[in-house]
This record gives structure tokens, C-alpha cells and sequence, in this order.
């Protein structure tokens, strides 16, 4: 899977993609093109990394910063060149120019990194040879031109049109004969570089995403986090960067939650609007950052690798399928069944399933969506507002309305049962007393339970 297929989760991870500082095109190409990381090797060789890159912009000047992320802005996707030159074909001006540009480019960035001891963090593939090929005058220039210098003959010929106005026509066909076989020639005294020029590119690229990547870690408070050895995933104050600029554009704070879960099935009850489907779409955007090696939204994090990952959210209507917003959700629910046949290790975040048939069906489903996934080997966090017997799960629940304001946190109780508190919430709300009271009456002579 690449990030590219989870771009626009409902999880909210497009927004810490789109606050990511990349400096150029390509790079952001290449990030969504990345594959997710599933090894656990991988997984900390690529934060081992993040972590020089950190360290990075934490002791070196701000210009020298400044310099290497205007040096990267000239970093083009030059991709359809180097397929050209590996397939021997002849370059002509502008590819010419773009293996020149990045030859130049890479080189320079490669010194930056290599005078603040980030040599070889990143491998950059030296292109020298490259360089002095497409530079016989060694001007350093980031232009190219079909130099004098490679061709004495095609020199004359240019001195014969200067001085010969009359016979332009004739001396220019020639110089083109004599150009085209010098474009012939260097395609070809380049073909041997052509995958080092595309690591040289795609290293670029990686340096740009690192240092975004760090960036945004230092902007918004994000962790490192360290990988789970026992299969158990721990977050100390997790946040959802998304929630949390929102709510400070209203002048009020996000209340950070503690929460752990491993291969025990997890569910998590509350009210409504008691930040279930928030803690849930944060946990599915901590693993996929996890995995495509970004910082955490939490003051600390201990993350198990997953093989795959579902997020199953609710009131999903598949126009395209022609779905209803039950029939796309047991959809999403049963691809989650099957995956967790194959042996592989899952992780399963179900958000209030069967929400949207009625309640005495609706809490069958979910007590025996329950017991179909405990034991499969699938570490499941799911929510729901159905009482229900928990079986082998493990229940907690929003701590709830508590002196007039809302507690986020979450608390390890010993069932599933759903605390009745949305007359409360909707008080608290402003709505409506006339209508909030009838219901309290309707309550006490008629007791739900």
C-alpha cells in the first residue's frame, strides 16, 4: 500500500501531509508514491534518520537551513530523461540540461550536508563525471548549450557563419549535422550514470522529506516513537493536530488521551459527542504516520508494526457502487473478516458499526462482530453507543460529563454499558429546555434500560 491509497482517509491524515513544508513537486510525489513500511528494521533505520535530521536543524544556523531548502526547490521530476537515457536514446537540449541541473544540484546539496558532518545520512551518488561532461569549460553553470569545446570542427563552422552572413544556410545545416552528433555522443558517454542520476534524484527527494518531516515535528510537538516488542500499542496525551488547531481557533484547548491496546480486543464506550470517533481517527493516523515514518501526536508513543491497516467509520454512502451507508459499512466490515483469515497481522478501528439500523439488530451485529474477530489474531479498537455484553474485551470508556464540562479521558471500566448522558450534553448545549425537560419526564415515567 502507498501513501498515495490512504491520502484521504477520513482518519485526517491529508492534513498532516498538507502542512508538511516540502520544497519541491517531485518530492511530494515521491512521498506519495512511498510504500508503508511493515518491517520493524525498516521502520527504525527510516526514524533513525528523522532523528540526524532533527538534530540537524536544532544546531545549525538558520541560513545554512535556509540555503539547503532553496537549493531543493530547484529539484524537478525529471523521471521520462533518465528513462530515455536508459534506454540509449538520444537526449536533446533541455533533457541535456536537466541531467546538468541535477548533476550541479545534488553535488551542491551533498557539500552542505557534508560541511555540517550529514555526510552520507542520505547516500547522494557523487556525479562528478557527470558534471564534466556536460561542463568541458568547468563553468559550473547550471545552463547547457552545445559547447565549442566538444566539437573543433562544428567551432569553425560557427567562426565560417559569423564571418559568412551570406552563407548561413548551408553552414547551418552542417552545424546541425555536427550538433546532433554531439548530443549522440554525450547521450551516450552518460548512459553508464543513468542509475546513479535516478538515485541521485530520488535521494534529493528524501532529504526534502526529512527535513519537512522534522520540521513539522518541532512546529506541532510531535514524538518519536519507539517500536512494540510485546505487540501492544501505548500513547501517553495523544492529540489530533487537525482537532486541535481548530479548537484553538476558538480560543479552547484539546484534552489529551491516554489510551493503550494490543491483541485484546478494545471497546470503547460513551456519549455522544464524547470523543469516541476523535480518539479513533487519531489512532488510525498515529499508525499510518508510524508506518510511513512520521513524527506522533503525543507527548510519548510505543507503536506495534501492523501488516494492514482498516479504519471503518460510519455513514460512508458508495455512490459510485450504488451502496447505501449500511450496505458500504458492512462492506468495509467484512473485508476486515476475511483479511483476518490470512495470517497476517491487523489492525482493526471500527467506529460505532450497525449505527444506522435499528438498535435490537444493530446490537447483534456488534456483540457478534465482537466475538467473530477475539482470538483472530487482530488487534480491534472498536466503538459503539449499543450496550452489549463485552465478552473477552477489554472496556473503557469517556470518563463523561463531569461538573457542567465534558472529561475526554479515558477510564478501564468493567462492561460495555453505554452511560446515558446526551439530555446532559444537549443542556449544556443550549438547547432547547422546553424540549430537554419533556424528554427527562418521559425518562422517569418511562425508564429506559
Amino acid at each position: 500500500m502507498q501513501l498515495k491509497n490512504v491520502i484521504d482517509s477520513p482518519c485526517g491524515l491529508r492534513f498532516m501531509l498538507d502542512e508538511l513544508e516540502l520544497q519541491s513537486g517531485f518530492a511530494r510525489r515521491w512521498l506519495l508514491d512511498s510504500p508503508m513500511m511493515t518491517g520493524d528494521e525498516e521502520i527504525a533505520a527510516s526514524y533513525g534518520v528523522l532523528h540526524r535530521f532533527t538534530d540537524f536543524i536544532d544546531r545549525v544556523e538558520k541560513t545554512h537551513i535556509d540555503t539547503l531548502l532553496f537549493k531543493l526547490q530547484g529539484l524537478k521530476d525529471i523521471r521520462t530523461t533518465i528513462l530515455n537515457l536508459t534506454q540509449n536514446a538520444v537526449l536533446d537540449d533541455i533533457e541535456l540540461f536537466e541531467v546538468k541541473h541535477l548533476a550541479i544540484l545534488s553535488t551542491d546539496v551533498a557539500k552542505i550536508l557534508r560541511q555540517h558532518d550529514m555526510d552520507g545520512v542520505v547516500k547522494i551518488p557523487a556525479l562528478d563525471e557527470v558534471i564534466n561532461i556536460l561542463d568541458p569549460d568547468g563553468l559550473k553553470i547550471a545552463t547547457f548549450y552545445i559547447y565549442d569545446s566538444y566539437c573543433a570542427q562544428l567551432k569553425d563552422l560557427r567562426i565560417q557563419m559569423r564571418q559568412n552572413p551570406d552563407q548561413q544556410d548551408d553552414l547551418l545545416l552542417q552545424a546541425s549535422e555536427l550538433e546532433e552528433g554531439v548530443r549522440k555522443d554525450l547521450s551516450g558517454q552518460l548512459h553508464p550514470f543513468a542509475t546513479a542520476i535516478e538515485q541521485a534524484q530520488i535521494a534529493l527527494a528524501q532529504i526534502d522529506v526529512y527535513l519537512a518531516k522534522a520540521k513539522q515535528m518541532k512546529l506541532m510537538g510531535l514524538t518519536f516513537p519507539t517500536i512494540s516488542s510485546d505487540g501492544t500499542s501505548r500513547y501517553m496525551s495523544m492529540f489530533n493536530p487537525q482537532v486541535k488547531d481548530a479548537l484553538a481557533a476558538h480560543g479552547r484547548s484539546f484534552q489529551p488521551v491516554d489510551i493503550s491496546y494490543g491483541m485484546q480486543p478494545t471497546l470503547i464506550t460513551g456519549a455522544n459527542m464524547g470523543g469516541k470517533t476523535v480518539v479513533l481517527k487519531t489512532l488510525t493516523m498515529c499508525q499510518l504516520l508510524f508506518q510511513f515514518g512520521f513524527g506522533i501526536p503525543a507527548a510519548s508513543a510505543q507503536i506495534a508494526v501492523k501488516d494492514e491497516i482498516y479504519f471503518c467509520i460510519g455513514d460512508e454512502q458508495s455512490l459510485e457502487k450504488g451502496l447505501s451507508s449500511f450496505a458500504a459499512e458492512m462492506k468495509n466490515i467484512d473485508a476486515v473478516i476475511k483479511a483476518s483469515r490470512k495470517n497476517k497481522k491487523l489492525l482493526a478501528l471500527i467506529d460505532e458499526p450497525a449505527r444506522t439500523t435499528n438498535p435490537t439488530e444493530g446490537a447483534a451485529l456488534v456483540s457478534a462482530l465482537l466475538k467473530v474477530l477475539t482470538g483472530c489474531g487482530v488487534s480491534l479498537v472498536m466503538t459503539t453507543h449499543y450496550d452489549i455484553e463485552p465478552g473477552e474485551a477489554r472496556c473503557l470508556r469517556v470518563k463523561g460529563f463531569e461538573n457542567g464540562e465534558m472529561d475526554y479521558q479515558l477510564v478501564e471500566v468493567q462492561d460495555g454499558e453505554v452511560p446515558h448522558e446526551a439530555l446532559n450534553i444537549a443542556q449544556s448545549l443550549g438547547i432547547d429546555g422546553e424540549w430537554i425537560n419533556m424528554a427527562r419526564n418521559l425518562l422517569e415515567s418511562c425508564p429506559v434500560t
